[in-house]
């Protein structure tokens, strides 16, 4: 019978995989996969509709309760951002400084700065791809390598290794480590650069190959277009553009620091507050009061650049709720899962490749990740699942918290940039590519070189400890 569960666990994970990549909205795919799986194990039709209302929707919600307030302020920042015209001029200006002769590394840092401020990866891709487009077709770099220069600077360094990132992913481990964003922030930084460097000597390194072997941009309906300028009158200035990115870390940083660590949270300790400490909320209180104040101070710097402010908040805020509802959903999906007796052998199987937990955090989120080709999906049901074991093993094996905190970030971006990744497909859309072309290049500076990176960063916390 296990092994008919277990099966029955693989088979709905594959279908979650391929019907997504397909193009099936997850909101409906996950709780049908989820059931699909309770079948196998035996389930009857009363304990099917149990299992949905109890579990996953219970989970789901939870998962809601937690980060709803953390994706519709950063919806709602990228998108007064991207109004305004913010994110262009960042763009822009750093692809000045750095010259048209790196391109590569333009797009990088462009992206870098933007989303290490707190703008959407999505926002950033849509005020980033015209400026490559132009960068690439002067320098006749391939256009295929565009979605790769953009993933490298959206979700690698500044998402996952990078102390005091806004990104959710680095976000999640808080409320089950009891850890800040800044946790481990040397290895994070090290972890970052690894990333950082790596991904631009490979795209480089393809850019060289492309223009030895005589390839050049290529030939794309793009090509007699221009990149708009992201200046002039109807634009802020790079000074007032760049405040909120500033606000966001800085704030993050004192509100982390000092400000909430000073509050009297007491009351945090009554049942109907969840009995919990403060440092299970602490994390997503100081990014949420950060993102928060940037946004507000966006907005009314330049109001008078916002064509419609209330529709600019109406669209931003509405914008959170499908990619937040579609990580709530692969929660409720990985909570179902997790309930099956065949999940603890899986489990098992898994935190058992090896007896530290730093290690095994490492290769349970990254799997997680690859299977629901989700960054924040993938860890959210690692730590749901498993948040309170990992956390019991680094204590019984004298582990920081903050190094299970910052592996089980940077594991989230390791493998999911999977074919399926709904980044990935609205990434390639933007850049008007197919995955046979540009994918490969998203797959090394997303995946396989993060992944080297969270190795090496294990072995210098095996080495030197935590810092």
């Amino acid at each position: 019978m296990t092994a008919i569960a277990i099966f029955g666990i693989c088979l709905s994970l594959g279908l979650l995989m391929f019907l997504a990549y397909r193009g099936i909205n997850v909101l409906l795919l996950a709780p049908i996969m989820a059931m699909l799986a309770v079948l196998f194990s035996g389930a009857t039709t009363p304990l099917l509709l149990g299992t949905y209302t109890q579990l996953f929707m219970v989970e789901l919600g939870k998962y809601l309760a937690k980060f709803f307030p953390l994706f519709m302020l950063g919806a709602l920042f990228g998108k007064v951002m991207d109004d305004s015209g913010s994110a262009k001029v960042i763009a822009h200006q750093i692809a000045r400084w750095a010259g048209k002769k790196q391109a590569i590394l333009a797009i990088v840092l462009a992206c870098g700065v933007l989303t290490y401020g707190g703008v959407s990866l999505f926002v950033v891709a849509f005020a980033v791809y015209p400026i490559a487009k132009s960068l690439f077709r002067q320098e006749s770099i391939p256009k295929r390598l565009i979605p790769g220069a953009i993933a490298l600077g959206s979700f690698t360094f500044t998402m996952t290794a990078f102390p005091g990132t806004p990104a959710i992913q680095n976000a999640i481990p808080t409320a089950y480590f009891h850890t800040t964003p800044f946790a481990a922030p040397g290895l994070g930084i090290i972890g970052g650069l690894i990333m950082f460097v790596g991904g631009v000597l490979w795209l480089n390194f393809r850019a060289a190959r492309a223009r030895a072997a005589g390839e050049g941009y290529g030939d794309h309906k793009d090509q007699t277009e221009e990149v708009e300028e992201a200046s002039g009158a109807g634009n802020p200035s790079f000074t007032i553009a760049l405040i909120p990115i500033v606000l966001v870390i800085g704030l993050n940083f004192v509100f982390t620091q000092w400000v909430i660590p000073a509050m009297d949270t007491a009351f945090l300790s009554q049942p109907k507050y969840g009995g919990v400490k403060v440092g299970a909320v602490a994390g997503i209180w100081s990014i949420t009061l950060a993102v928060a104040c940037a946004t507000v101070f966006a907005f009314l710097a330049n109001r008078s650049r916002l064509a419609n402010g209330v529709d600019t908040v109406n669209k931003g805020t509405l914008g959170a709720m499908l990619p937040m509802l579609n990580t709530a959903s692969e929660v409720g999906y990985g909570g179902v899962i997790a309930s099956l007796a065949a999940f603890g052998v899986v489990r098992d199987a898994m935190i058992g490749l090896s007896s530290n937990p730093v290690v095994s955090v490492a290769i349970t989120v990254n799997v997680l990740a690859a299977i629901t080709g989700s960054a924040s999906g993938g860890l959210s049901i690692a730590m749901a699942s498993l948040g309170e074991q990992f956390l019991s093993m680094a204590q019984a094996a004298h582990v920081s918290p903050e190094v299970m905190h910052r592996i089980a970030s940077m594991s989230a971006g390791g493998f999911d940039c999977m074919p399926h990744n709904g980044a990935v497909i609205t990434l390639l859309g933007i850049c008007g590519l197919k995955h046979r072309e540009s994918f490969l290049d998203i797959f090394v500076v997303a995946s396989c070189i993060t992944v080297v990176a969270g190795i090496c960063v294990i072995i210098l916390n095996s080495l030197f400890g935590t810092f």
